[in-house]
């Protein structure tokens, strides 16, 4: 089973967002977020997270790009139990019990979004509000092969003395 992973190439996350999510963290879409938003909302970092943001599972901080890895299933179950509380702390959820199944939802439908691709994988999210309510679509970035000619030696190596460590 695969999820993903919040990956940072510089530090563009860390301006762009009102709180980053931490390298490392799972993530999920989290459009969640949005369903009441109107073009009002729209606006300086909260324009950015709403456009572009993957939500992590632990901070609840944004993140552009996610990377495909592996998940156990009793993570799974923990994250769902994170989100579940989150659910009940900012969106008024009744109790964890009512909010699990609703959060291992979100976790089970990013796990069916990474299924399918190769492990590191970057994984891009784009919304769009419309009449009909947030759209998201998502953008894979397929890792490249390596070369295996990058890292081959080429020559001899007969009578070569390895290097004095001392």
């Amino acid at each position: 089973m695969q999820l993903a992973r919040a990956i940072h190439f510089d530090d563009s996350d860390r301006q762009v967002f009102h709180a980053p999510a931490r390298t490392g963290e799972w993530c999920i879409p989290g459009g969640f977020e949005f369903s009441d938003w109107s073009e009002a909302d729209l606006a300086g970092k909260a324009k950015q997270a709403f456009t572009n943001g993957w939500l992590g599972v632990e901070t609840f901080g944004r993140v552009s790009f996610v990377a495909v890895t592996k998940v156990e299933p009793s993570e799974m179950d923990t994250l769902a139990d994170m989100l579940a509380r989150h659910f009940v702390s900012h969106y008024g959820a009744p109790d964890i019990d009512a909010a699990r199944p609703v959060a291992r939802q979100q976790i089970d439908d990013m796990a069916e979004l990474c299924s399918g691709h190769p492990p590191n994988t970057l994984l891009a999210v784009t919304r769009e509000l419309t009449e009909a309510g947030v759209r998201e679509s998502f953008r894979a970035i397929e890792p490249p092969e390596a070369d295996l000619m990058q890292f081959a030696v080429h020559g001899e190596t007969d009578g070569l003395e390895p290097p004095d460590l001392r």
